[in-house]
């Protein structure tokens, strides 16, 4: 193990070990955990791109969570482990493309669990997947909850698939004794978006006027503020075993259009292309795009419209009651985004997208949502 120590770190309590700390969720965690005065230990691979902990004051290690040894040489001396590391993907890709999800996500989470379990670190955090929470087959909008099955008799994406079997390592540590939490991510808006995320190229691609047509649909957002406050949460106060749903709100992709629009000052596309009309056309370009230029970045493909299609929308009592959680909006998650890609990225290049407004970019709201609601007057939000 390579260690790149800081000599400023405040604290000699044992530090928390955070994996995919470059990327989006990652990022965003580092940050609030250097905030709140934790000492940090981001374990990174030499090949990526590591932007994100660029001038950070954490310990750096480097390794490969596929392979053993070197998670175990990681985790010497963590107290506490956030998993966040994972290959997110929403094509079906080649074999090459399946087998390393499989190996990033269901590989590096038992490794690990499994090496938190030997070096004794306490808790591990690990970063899920709405997209692995099941629904009502009969009404996929319908609001799900943890204790939704996932339903494997249909067509779903590798990704999927993998997050189902990261979750099932997560039980398999439980059974053995191990304190072991699932924070369940949405779909992720907000700055320190480094890499970038598919969200966040979108929303360059828009400001830059690429985004000639959009498909309708919907699906579950959350803030990278409160998906990181999530992961706190889970720390802090979660039951082992349990996992908990993380989301700020739903929204169309008119209404995360009509945002851009607002933040940009760009005018939107015309064009809203239904969902099943777009459908299969994009199996066929996905199918030659995976084949032919597997690194070409794919926007709408087969397996995201799926989910677009389903209008899914998420149950939060659990996390709200058992936690604490109160989310903020995604107005001020794609304010906080663009000042990140117009100021830090510079990945905003039309010279006629406006200056993003720091006021909204920095002020803290709070959803009503249509479950609050029910609560509030007494029903049931399930």
């Amino acid at each position: 193990m390579t260690s790149d120590t800081s000599t400023t770190a405040s604290t000699v309590a044992a530090p928390v070990l955070v994996t995919g700390s470059a990327g989006h969720v990652g990022a965003n965690l580092v940050r609030r955990l250097l905030d709140d005065g934790v000492r940090v230990r981001v374990l990174l691979r030499q090949d990526d791109n590591n932007q994100a902990l660029e001038g950070i004051d954490v310990e750096r290690v480097w390794a490969d969570i596929r392979y053993l040894d070197a998670t175990r040489r990681a985790l010497e001396g963590c107290r506490g482990v956030y998993h966040v590391a994972a290959k997110v993907s929403t094509i079906d890709g080649n074999n090459a493309h399946r087998r390393e999800i499989y190996e990033c996500n269901v590989v590096g989470t038992r490794n690990v669990l499994q090496a938190a379990r030997e070096a004794e670190a306490g808790r591990v955090v690990v970063t899920g997947s709405f997209s692995a929470v099941g629904h009502d087959l009969d009404d996929p909008s319908a609001p799900s909850d943890e204790t939704m099955q996932f339903y494997p008799m249909e067509r779903t994406m590798p990704y999927e698939r993998s997050k189902i079997l990261v979750e099932h390592e997560c039980l398999r540590a439980v059974a053995m004794g191990q304190d072991v939490i699932v924070a369940t991510c949405c779909a992720v808006v907000g700055g320190a978006d480094y890499l970038p995320s598919r969200l966040g190229r979108t929303m360059c691609d828009y400001t830059d006027g690429k985004l000639r047509a959009y498909v309708d649909g919907g699906f579950e957002f959350v803030a990278a503020r409160d998906i990181v406050e999530g992961h706190l949460l889970c720390m802090e106060k979660g039951r082992t075993g349990e996992k908990y749903i993380f989301s700020s709100e739903y929204k169309t992709i008119s209404d995360i259009i009509d945002l851009y629009e607002e933040v940009s000052g760009i005018p939107r596309p015309n064009r809203r292309i239904p969902a099943n009309l777009m459908y299969p056309f994009s199996e066929v370009a996905s199918f030659y795009l995976s084949r032919f230029h597997p690194d070409f970045p794919q926007r709408f493909t087969p397996g995201a419209i799926r989910l677009l299609k389903k209008r899914r929308h998420a149950n939060l009592s659990k996390a709200k009651t058992e936690l604490g959680y109160r989310p903020t909006t995604i107005r001020a998650a794609v304010h906080q985004a663009y000042a990140f890609h117009y100021h830090e990225r510079k990945a905003i290049v039309n010279p006629n997208a406006k200056p993003p407004c720091e006021e909204s970019a920095n002020r803290v709201e709070s959803p009503v949502r249509e479950q609050d609601l029910q609560v509030t007057a007494g029903g049931s939000s399930a």
